[in-house]
């Protein structure tokens, strides 16, 4: 793709973008993606207050799961509403300075998630193939230490990846073909060389893709084995439901982040872009808490014993 050349060097001219989003049937679309936003809220709130008033889930699985509820909150809330309200008004003006930290947030809560995922995968292993070490390694401090560094990269990468995006040259156009800022359509409209900004991208988003991967493979290998190896049928059955929930959302992660971002900028199609980007950071933190809720008992259970709750009367005493 040719770039031209702005007159004063590194000074980016455009000082707002237009986020092209979605042009067909914006009202119906707004009433969807609406829905999920909701959705996504009100689950991943409920999983949240449920984990840290149910004494029964004080374990380091729910810990991380009532974490990633957050994460999957503030990771939507970076996008999603930005492109509802795009959905409502002919022109969905960004400031430069906005898109930067819309991209900048929605880069720090993704790669946490990416980390975090695989942290979880690792307590997996630990739960169920270290069971009589599991509370002694990974004791609170581990866990708070554990989220701290999965925070910690996610930082540091977001970081990387925008001071590399504030060195380009922006001088237009300033239409960005995506609902929100990411850093694919952003490169196609930089009027710098973006080569460096292109392997910065695949090399650590290919790293950290490819490293969480890598963890949770060996972690569900040595699970399998574990499992194969329990004579109860109950036992077997248990073990395997709290880990397919975690598979599925890892699948669905993983695979819609490595499809849109492990390829050249140059094999880019909108609509494929789009469609991931949907399923990255709209569908999956609207997911993770019903995949979760649905394959976990203690999870299930938690939630009936909190409505049986709610559900009795309360007796009043009459003097």
């Amino acid at each position: 793709m040719t770039k031209r050349n702005c007159t004063q060097g590194n000074h980016s001219e455009v000082t707002e973008f237009v986020l092209l989003g979605f042009t067909n049937l914006p009202r119906l679309l707004f009433v969807v993606f609406f829905l999920i936003y909701v959705t996504t809220l009100v689950g991943n709130l409920s999983m949240i207050i449920l984990i840290r008033t149910d004494s029964q889930l004080r374990l380091p699985m729910y810990f991380f799961l009532s974490n990633l509820s957050f994460l999957d909150i503030c990771y939507s809330s970076s996008v999603t509403p930005k492109l509802l309200s795009g959905l409502l008004t002919e022109r969905n003006l960004i400031p430069f300075s906005g898109c930067i930290a819309q991209f900048y947030f929605y880069a720090v809560f993704g790669t946490t998630e990416a980390i975090l995922l695989a942290v979880m995968a690792y307590d997996r292993y630990m739960a169920i193939c270290e069971p009589l070490h599991y509370l002694t390694v990974m004791s609170s401090s581990v866990c708070v230490q554990l989220l701290v560094g999965s925070c910690t990269v996610g930082t540091l990468n977001a970081l990387v990846h925008t001071c590399a995006l504030l060195q380009l040259s922006f001088c237009g156009p300033n239409v960005v073909n995506h609902f929100f800022c990411e850093i694919p359509p952003l490169l196609l409209l930089s009027c710098s060389d973006t080569w460096v900004n292109e392997i910065v991208m695949v090399t650590s988003i290919g790293f950290i893709i490819t490293t969480s991967v890598l963890a949770i493979f060996v972690s569900y290998a040595c699970i399998l084995v574990t499992i194969w190896n329990i004579r109860s049928v109950e036992g077997r059955h248990k073990a395997f439901s709290t880990c397919t929930s975690h598979l599925v959302a890892v699948t669905l992660f993983y695979g819609s982040a490595a499809f849109l971002y492990l390829h050249p900028l140059s094999n880019h199609l909108d609509i494929q872009d789009k469609t991931a980007s949907i399923f990255y950071a709209v569908l999956t933190p609207m997911l993770n808490p019903i995949i979760y809720s649905l394959r976990n008992k203690e999870v299930k259970n938690a939630f009936r014993r909190k409505a049986s709750m709610l559900s009795v009367p309360r007796q009043v005493s009459v003097v």
